[in-house]
């Protein structure tokens, strides 16, 4: 576990208060990124020990994700990283329905450059059958989205989804095709983009929430 958390300490004279904050997103950053897998178990002295910091500081931390449903406390058991089911998929896809297209629609400082290049790297990883680039692909191409609203907020919120996201993806490891059509439709949003055309993006966008979000509900409930 040291090796995920390899991140420098924070310098000395850092407020109580930003460390924790520092914690808590080190450790929300190694679940969106796929480092920490659902169900894997937290260890208060591996962590600690890491990132340099006191046991309580952690504890706080572990508050903020429990309450960001992105970590689970089981107790006489310990902390574990989360497993989003039902209720957590419909959530997540309320808040992004929300906050993408809007983004699309609105944002000042949509990338579209950016984006293009997302793609490109996703179309790579789609020819080379790798599911898990595929996924981190997909992941910066969301993100990327939400950073056109030029808002640091809203930009936090996404990570927190994004953290969320992963967990649930890591349920359809076992389907391949479900990252592989999504590199394409990324690619058709760039396409519309690309010609400015926001309001049919921002619409596409809409319908390609609508479908992830039932196939990762026809996933979970066929597993259940």
């Amino acid at each position: 576990m040291s090796a995920l958390f390899s991140a420098q300490p924070l310098a000395e004279g850092s407020t109580h208060a930003h460390t924790g904050a520092w914690v808590t997103s080190v450790i929300r950053a190694r679940i969106a990124e796929g480092q920490l897998l659902p169900g894997a178990k937290l260890s208060e002295l591996a962590l600690s020990e890491a990132l340099g910091v006191s046991r309580n500081t952690l504890r706080e931390a572990f508050t903020v994700l429990d309450h960001e449903l992105i970590i689970t406390r089981i107790p006489n058991r310990g902390v574990f990283v989360a497993s989003p089911g039902v209720a957590g998929v419909k959530e997540i896809y309320g808040v992004r329905r929300m906050i993408e297209p809007a983004a699309v629609l609105w944002g000042k400082q949509l990338n579209v450059a950016a984006l293009a290049d997302v793609v490109v790297d996703a179309r790579a990883a789609l020819a080379d059958g790798d599911i898990a680039a595929m996924a981190d692909a997909n992941q910066r191409f969301h993100e990327e989205l939400v950073r056109a609203t030029g808002s640091e907020r809203l930009q936090e919120l996404m990570t927190r989804v994004l953290a969320q996201m992963r967990l649930v993806f890591h349920a359809m490891s076992d389907a391949p095709d479900f990252h592989s059509h999504y590199v394409e439709l990324n690619g058709t949003l760039v396409t519309l983009l690309q010609d400015n055309k926001r309001e049919e993006a921002a619409h596409a966008l809409r319908i390609y929430l609508d479908r992830a979000e039932a196939e990762l509900l026809e996933h979970l409930e066929q597993e259940n």
